[in-house]
């Protein structure tokens, strides 16, 4: 070593420190890569992406190939150093040297290169890849040496390597990734996505229509009722039934109905509005929406009975309604409609029908209610009171001050409804 000049050592080492700056960007870089980002890169078709996917299908013997030369660079660097201060200095320069290398090492060869691997993952990870493959199979032998001894270890500290986590996103994660998307994807688009995410949280009876809001044709009514309700109806199949729902015939789809709407109304007869009603679809009032919606497809239906577990029918539910979840109302100017359920009020006040879904009310006002019980605001409210008042009264719930406004004999009609946050 003596013999060797000192400009060659300086020559060396400054290699050495370059090869432990590229091990330790390559480590980071390998591990910060986004995994998604990164299939979908090589299902296209690019090279690098295709050989980082490679490295990383086992992370075990990518970290040790990475350490051992990063180790061996490292070593040789700091005996290096030591016979290069022991040249110049004596041996009062080995604790000169050491110290210098490790401050060198920490900026040049640790924190600067692994900073920049953290912002350039894929840069640095398909560059470093180039070099890590054959690097791989030139030091398999050692690789799977270390490897070997390092999973003995570990399964003294009950770690199995065979129980492989396969990393997949959880809905919530997810929805944590669409929510960052921020411009890369258009708001309403945005929206949508969340809108499905959220779907398995809820079930066909958060949605459905209550069956005292369904409209249908009652066969104890007369043939002129009939064919009245079927002219006038705002919607395009209506269930049949005698006397109640739970005795549902059929549902009836309105364009079926010209088959015999074609002549005298005096010649048709209930039979033939059975005749010409499809088969009813019953679901379960625990069916997820994401389940519904595949059923809706499968079954090839856009209307179902909604069913308890005692199978009385608790109302319906359709496919217009499921979409709305996704995509919205299609209704385009509530404000006008004749029915509306949410009324603006002075002062931060709204009218509310207390057959209003608890769910509607929060998607429109951005409010927090709580939606783990009674599905409508009237089922809340009677929840809380454990009874119908007699008279209108105010009362507070969570963050909501409640007055009622009108009172029958089963329910409370309208509350007028404010959001407080100062209530404790």
């Amino acid at each position: 070593m003596n013999d060797i000049p000192l400009e060659l050592l300086f020559g060396i080492l400054l290699g050495l420190l370059v090869l432990s700056g590229f091990f330790s960007s390559s480590e980071t870089a390998m591990m910060a890569i986004n995994r998604y980002r990164l299939k979908h890169l090589s299902k296209k078709g690019d090279k690098g992406a295709q050989r980082v996917e490679l490295l990383l299908r086992r992370p075990d013997r990518l970290i040790g190939l990475i350490l051992i030369g990063n180790n061996l660079a490292n070593n040789f660097a700091a005996a290096l150093t030591t016979v290069i201060a022991i040249r110049l200095m004596g041996d009062s320069g080995v604790a000169v040297g050491g110290f210098l290398l490790t401050l060198v090492m920490l900026v040049f060869a640790e924190v600067t290169p692994k900073t920049v691997a953290t912002l350039y993952p894929e840069r640095i990870s398909f560059f470093a890849s180039l070099i890590l493959r054959p690097l791989a199979f030139i030091l398999a032998p050692a690789v799977m040496l270390v490897n070997s001894i390092a999973n003995g270890v570990t399964k003294l500290f009950g770690i199995d390597k065979a129980h492989t986590h396969i990393e997949h996103l959880a809905p919530e994660e997810l929805r944590t990734v669409v929510d960052e998307a921020g411009a890369l994807i258009p708001d309403q688009h945005q929206g949508m996505l969340l809108n499905i995410l959220d779907l398995e949280k809820s079930t066909v009876e958060d949605i459905m229509i209550p069956r005292n809001e369904v409209e249908g044709l009652d066969l104890d009514d007369d043939v002129s009722t009939l064919l009245h309700k079927i002219r006038t109806s705002e919607y395009t199949r209506l269930p049949i039934y005698r006397g109640d729902l739970n005795e549902v015939a059929g549902i009836l789809h309105l364009r079926n109905s010209a088959r015999f709407l074609n002549g005298d109304d005096s010649a048709i007869s209930k039979a033939d509005f059975q005749t010409h009603a499809d088969e009813p679809y019953f679901v379960p009032e625990s069916t997820p929406l994401h389940t519904q919606l595949m059923n809706f497809q499968q079954q090839k239906c856009r209307i179902a009975l909604v069913v308890n577990e005692y199978g009385e029918v608790q109302g319906i539910v359709t496919l217009e309604d499921l979409l709305e979840e996704i995509v919205g109302d299609f209704t385009t100017n509530v404000a006008e409609d004749e029915d509306q359920d949410i009324i603006p009020q002075e002062n931060g006040w709204y009218q509310i029908h207390g057959g209003t879904f608890i769910r509607d009310i929060n998607r429109t006002l951005e409010w927090a209610l709580p939606i783990d019980g009674p599905k409508t605001l009237n089922g809340l409210a009677m929840e809380y009171l454990e009874s119908i008042p007699d008279g209108n009264i105010s009362f507070t719930l969570e963050h909501y001050l409640f007055e009622t406004v009108e009172i029958t004999d089963k329910m409370v009609a309208w509350f007028n409804v404010k959001m407080d946050e100062k209530i404790q």
